[in-house]
């Protein structure tokens, strides 16, 4: 029972995945949820020790199910990763759909304050703790015709910014990681569906997410979860309130 107590949102895939395999490695307790039971099965076929439950972040009971039982397991938190996202519709502003639209920033920003509501009580009791919330470059720029996907992005930005000034007195640190374009299945979601609202091909549009980077190159897992690691060391003790890219430094999103 030794490590810090994790707890990560959307855990089972992707940018979650990675983060919970990088927390596991260096010993910590480790708590995900997310709404693929599938995927859910497979990490807990590999880390049968973690807590692991089907949840919908935008789903409140649900929400408050996991939430509760974590506290009842460890009685606190010291790190929390308001991870989950979804791409959302792809296409001018016009011709979206509203329930495409309301599902999109909910999975993105709605799922973060439930999981955030829960983080602030807990670590504000205890005196200390980290959360992280997975922003985008898209929370930083414009991104035309994707505009649910930034609106819900930058609104996670405010919300590390604000989170960061409420909880800071009480010891509790609040930042924000910026992917970029991520290697992996998510990523090859948006490029089918962007494909599909402009008509490009996705191999053109692959070739452009790398163009736009001064590093030309696409960001893994792991990018992230070393930048996550480090948020969590005793190095960034006085780091708070920050909007962390870690995607090759984005010069444009056109």
């Amino acid at each position: 029972m030794s490590g810090r107590r994790v707890l990560i949102t959307a855990g089972a895939s992707g940018i979650g995945l990675g983060l919970a395999r990088r927390f596991a490695e260096a010993g910590d307790r480790v708590a995900i949820c997310d709404a693929d039971a599938d995927a859910l099965d497979k990490v807990k076929a590999e880390f049968p020790d973690f807590i692991a439950a089907r949840a919908d972040v935008t789903d409140e009971a649900q929400m408050d199910a996991f939430l509760q039982a974590v506290e009842a397991e460890w009685g606190g938190v010291d790190v929390v990763c308001a991870n989950a996202g979804t791409g959302g519709p792809a296409g001018r502003i016009e011709d979206l759909d509203y329930a495409a639209w309301r599902d999109c920033v909910g999975v993105n920003l709605f799922g973060a304050f439930l999981t955030c509501r829960w983080a602030a009580r807990v670590m504000r009791a205890q005196g200390s703790g980290l959360i992280v919330l997975t922003s985008s470059t898209a929370g930083l720029f414009g991104y035309p015709l994707r505009s649910p996907y930034a609106a819900a992005k930058w609104g996670i930005v405010g919300l590390t910014k604000t989170l960061a000034m409420e909880l800071g007195p009480a010891g509790v640190r609040v930042n924000c990681i910026c992917p970029g374009a991520v290697e992996g299945d998510r990523m090859e979601r948006v490029l089918a569906n962007e494909s599909a609202a402009t008509g490009t091909p996705i191999e053109e549009l692959r070739a452009n997410y790398v163009a736009c980077t001064s590093l030309k190159s696409w960001v893994s897992a792991d990018d992230l979860a070393d930048m996550v690691q480090f948020l969590a060391s005793p190095a960034a003790s006085k780091i708070t309130g920050q909007i962390l890219a870690v995607d090759g430094h984005t010069e444009s999103i056109n």
